[in-house]
């Protein structure tokens, strides 16, 4: 084989490893975002809905896997009859899976733990004036990305805070670094 041939082939080589490195390294690194949506409860005495917010921020170790921390105000929830208004919030930490369905749109879940906050007491639990606790969070999502940088997503997530059930569900923007 000629030195120019070698010369030729380990220079493809070079390129299509580096173009390989630079695909792979657009998968993973730290990620930040905000989203706004409503929050539901339809549990006891409590069946209500109330705008909520959250901002969060995570790495993407590739595609597939990612850890992500965040907090969620759930804002306040009125009961039915009779009772105290129920002004939650929650510092959350998951892990998220996705699957690639195109090469912009992806579904994803995700599991985790949060600690949880309520204003007041959860009637007929702890009748103490303020409650939290740490219990489960999961949820899933899906999502687009706009460029190379930015992304929308859609989520619903279920924050279990001992025998109440919020329910969120939200618009968010995700920004890559």
């Amino acid at each position: 084989m000629s030195k120019n041939k070698m010369l030729s082939r380990a220079l493809l080589a070079a390129v299509l490893g580096v173009s390989a490195l630079s695909a792979q390294a657009a998968d993973k690194g730290f990620y930040a975002g905000a989203g706004v949506g409503q929050s539901f409860v339809d549990e006891q005495t409590y069946d209500d809905e109330d705008t909520a917010f959250s901002v969060f921020g995570g790495y993407q170790f590739n595609k597939y896997f990612a850890l992500e921390g965040g907090y969620a105000d759930f804002g306040k929830i009125s009961p039915d009859i009779a009772g105290p208004e129920l002004e939650a919030d929650s510092f959350y930490l998951t892990a998220v899976g996705s699957v690639p369905i195109t090469e912009k749109f992806s579904a994803y879940a995700k599991a985790g733990f949060h600690r949880w906050n309520i204003d007041d007491a959860i009637p007929g639990l702890t009748g103490t004036d303020d409650d939290s606790g740490t219990d489960p969070t999961y949820g899933v999502g899906v999502q687009y990305q706009l460029t190379d940088r930015v992304a929308m997503r859609g989520e619903y997530s279920r924050f279990e805070m001992e025998d109440l059930d919020q329910d969120l569900a939200q618009l968010q923007v995700r920004f890559d670094f």
